[in-house]
Formats: C-alpha cells, structure tokens, sequence
C-alpha cells in the first residue's frame, strides 16, 4: 500500500541527510500516517481511512462528509 493521505493528498518527500562535514546522503520524508476508522452516521455505517495527523485535525474541522467529497474532487479517494 502506498504511504498517501486519502484526505490531504500528503505523500512521501526525498530530501537529504546532511552530515556535519556537509556530505549529503538520501532520505525518505514519511507522513505520518494512521488507518482509522470513521462512523458515517447519514449512512450507518463504518469506512476505513489511511489518514494523516493533518487530515484527521481537516475532518474534525469540516465534518467527515465535507473532508471526504473535497478529497473525492482533488481525486485523492476514488469513492467511499
């Protein structure tokens, strides 16, 4: 499974170690990541979600529907 936020979009980001002699090695930049499940009342009904610290802080604040059709038009989640 890939390391993307179905809310946010969030992925992962390479960047660089950088060494106090300034050499510079490859790294990965992970979001962080949680699978939660979120209760769809209008529906009665579970769905799972891979989401990040921020999309869980963007549904508290939009409202789960709301979170979940903007992500749908940005095309980050096919369907829930």
């Amino acid at each position: 499974m890939s390391k993307v936020c179905q809310i946010t979009g969030k992925a992962v980001m390479v960047g660089n170690n950088v060494s106090h002699s300034n050499k510079k090695t490859k790294r990965v930049f992970e979001p962080n990541l949680f699978k939660k499940k979120f209760y769809i009342p209008e529906e009665d009904r579970w769905i799972q979600l891979k989401v990040s610290a921020s999309g869980i802080r963007t549904i508290n604040k939009k409202g789960l529907l709301a979170a979940l059709k903007d992500a749908q038009a940005k095309g980050y989640i096919a369907g829930y």
